[in-house]
């Protein structure tokens, strides 16, 4: 027997379908922006194995000369991006939603087997709640992201009105490491997250659209007592 069951309630999926295309944007004029002091490269010792990024890169996605428009968007939907934030961790405490979201003492061990069930080495997943260990992980780090690029933001955006803040991001310069940093790491999230949404099928991708799935229930067959007391 099939039974609808609510999996995210209404809230949370605003939260979720919101916070995509607003990070994006995000993301994308920070690019923007970025392509007017492209210092950032990774080398060993003086030889460059890679620079952050190439002139055809910037050429592919026509990003060069388009600071004015990205610092305009940028500041724009950092709004969008606040709000949505706060209001997001807002509900998860009131509502306790935030139970099914922060690491366990074992989540870290567990997240490792669901990786390596994930690659099909290991035969079974531990079990799991709403949310998996290794999600548990993930989705309380991209908090903790989230407020990291508001408090490095701000010590770029304004350096010398919010003095404190820079200063507690180590200067402007390491402020602007530590933003470029994180814009990474929310496009690594985005990645393994849509092909952990690939995984787990349609049914998973839809209950995040829905809000409700639909389980199978076992059928229990009552027992009828006959005239001498056994049960048939």
């Amino acid at each position: 027997m099939k039974k609808i069951i609510e999996k995210h309630s209404l809230a949370m999926r605003w939260f979720h379908w919101i916070n995509f295309p607003v990070l994006f944007i995000m993301i994308w004029t920070g690019m923007l922006i970025y392509w007017a002091n492209d210092i950032y490269k990774v080398t060993i010792g003086k030889h460059e194995l890679f620079h952050f990024f190439p002139d055809g890169f910037y050429s592919y996605f026509n990003i060069s000369h388009r600071l004015s428009e990205g610092m305009a968007l940028h500041f724009l939907f950092m709004w969008f991006f606040t709000v949505n934030g706060f209001l997001y961790v807002l509900y998860t405490l009131i509502s306790g939603e935030w139970r099914d979201l922060v690491p366990q003492r074992n989540s870290f061990k567990e997240a490792w087997l669901v990786l390596l069930h994930d690659l099909h080495i290991r035969k079974t997943a531990p079990l799991q709640g709403k949310y998996n260990a290794a999600q548990r992980i993930a989705y309380t780090s991209i908090i903790v992201m989230g407020f990291g690029s508001l408090f490095t933001g701000l010590a770029i955006y304004k350096p010398v009105q919010f003095n404190w803040i820079c200063y507690l991001c180590g200067g402007y310069h390491f402020a602007r490491i530590l933003h470029f940093t994180l814009t990474i790491g929310y496009c690594l999230f985005f990645l393994i997250h849509i092909v952990q949404v690939i995984l787990a099928g349609w049914r998973n991708f839809r209950s995040v659209i829905t809000g409700f799935d639909v389980e199978e229930v076992p059928v229990i067959t009552p027992h009828i007592a006959t005239e001498d007391g056994r049960a048939r």
